[in-house]
């Protein structure tokens, strides 16, 4: 069944009304490890960063040399988009689950957060010159995870047509969750745009829980952080938030520069909301879970 609802369009008016006037944060958003090399083998990332948590500790068992044009387009989704309502529409966070109100009625507080970050992501990259935009269904819940428009469609076929599809997601609170991590795109071999998100934020195996959907589709799923503690304290405090999802974004477009070959920018603008949503692709015409049960 699909659900048409206004709450689906969490426009950027709501969106950006944390983020309107953002500029770079006093303190550097590069307290996080960044490498600008291609290394020839996994790096060892494990502990706990100190803006998205923990990272996965689980073995990551691959390396993406693939090199990519500097001009790849890159589509950046919002993981659970499509899957409101039914399985697989992402954690509701420590928050909510010890009884706090949810960030938006009616979605997971993972999936307005997987928002905010990929149209800041999407806007920070769009200022530094990258192609890149995003993808909103107009459906927030489709039982048909093959629907057309869903993320899981409109990202397999935005990365055989050789672009590169980025799904922001974040990891569950307590023990169901690893941390933060890139689960690779299936699709071929492994890529320096991989490489680059795994050693910004950590990486999971290939397979991961056998091999999910969206990246047997092609599509990369990043895992941003355990949807807990301090990183969801930081997001939900509207004195923290603009600085940590812009620490965010600028460390995922940062990452993408690198993959890219293009040396990273460092100056960060104020993001300002563009009308019908930052980047926005041509509406599909419905969506499920993009990433099932992620």
């Amino acid at each position: 069944m699909r659900c048409r609802s206004a709450a689906w369009f969490v426009g950027p008016a709501l969106l950006f009304s944390s983020l309107a006037g953002l500029a770079a944060p006093a303190r550097s958003a590069e307290a996080m490890p960044m490498a600008g090399q291609l290394r020839t083998s996994a790096p060892a990332l494990a502990g706990s960063d100190p803006i998205t948590g923990p990272r996965s500790h689980l073995n990551r068992d691959w390396i993406g040399l693939r090199p990519a044009e500097a001009d790849t387009p890159i589509l950046v989704l919002a993981g659970h988009a499509d899957s409101q309502g039914i399985a697989g529409s992402g954690t509701s966070g420590a928050a909510v689950a010890a009884g706090a109100p949810p960030m938006y009625p009616g979605i997971s507080d993972e999936l307005y957060w997987n928002m905010v970050v990929a149209e800041a992501v999407v806007a920070l990259g769009q200022q530094r010159g990258l192609r890149i935009s995003t993808y909103r269904p107009p459906f927030r819940t489709i039982s048909d995870g093959n629907d057309p428009g869903t993320n899981w469609s409109v990202g397999r076929q935005h990365a055989a047509a050789g672009g590169y599809a980025l799904e922001i997601h974040f990891d569950a609170w307590g023990p169901d969750g690893v941390g933060s991590g890139l689960i690779p795109p299936l699709h071929r071999p492994f890529g320096r745009l991989d490489e680059s998100l795994a050693e910004a934020f950590g990486g999971f195996p290939m397979a991961f829980r056998g091999g999910l959907g969206g990246p047997r589709r092609g599509i990369a799923l990043l895992e941003v952080g355990k949807l807990e503690g301090r990183l969801e304290r930081s997001l939900r405090n509207p004195a923290t938030r603009p600085d940590t999802v812009l620490a965010i974004a600028n460390r995922i477009v940062t990452a993408l520069e690198v993959g890219l070959g293009r040396g990273p920018t460092t100056t960060a603008q104020p993001l300002t909301p563009q009308p019908g949503g930052v980047g926005s692709a041509l509406p599909g015409k419905g969506l499920q879970a993009s990433s099932g049960g992620e």
